[in-house]
């Protein structure tokens, strides 16, 4: 089971502070989670210009240009949020049981380590 999954909230814990431009403390969803390059998309961070050629669509509407997009941002320099203080945290993993339709199940669970909240 991965620490970090599409839908968390993180939160951006190296680089650049805000203050020089950069995207230290930032907060925001993850979009995408490259797991064989250990990097994740976060929503409203690490944006980069992008030239797209220019061209046409089928209605005749021209497309291209200078775009920007969330760039991968490698998954060591973004923590999870704690859903209680809203505040990064680490992530931990436990054991549960869980009963469904009368059968007991195990199952993994993922927790903040700051709080003991299940994610």
């Amino acid at each position: 089971m991965a620490n970090i999954k599409k839908g968390d909230l993180v939160q951006v814990i190296s680089g650049p502070s805000q203050a020089r431009g950069g995207d230290r403390g930032k907060q925001g969803r993850v979009i995408e989670v490259l797991v064989d390059q250990n990097r994740v998309v976060v929503e409203g961070v690490n944006y980069v210009t992008k030239h797209v050629r220019v061209g046409q669509t089928q209605r005749g509407t021209k497309t291209g240009g200078i775009e920007t997009h969330e760039a991968p941002i490698h998954v060591s320099n973004v923590a999870l949020v704690d859903p209680k203080t809203k505040k990064p945290t680490r992530v931990g993993f436990r054991e549960e049981t869980v009963e469904k339709d009368g059968v007991k199940k195990t199952v993994r669970v993922r927790y903040a380590k700051k709080s003991g909240e299940k994610l």
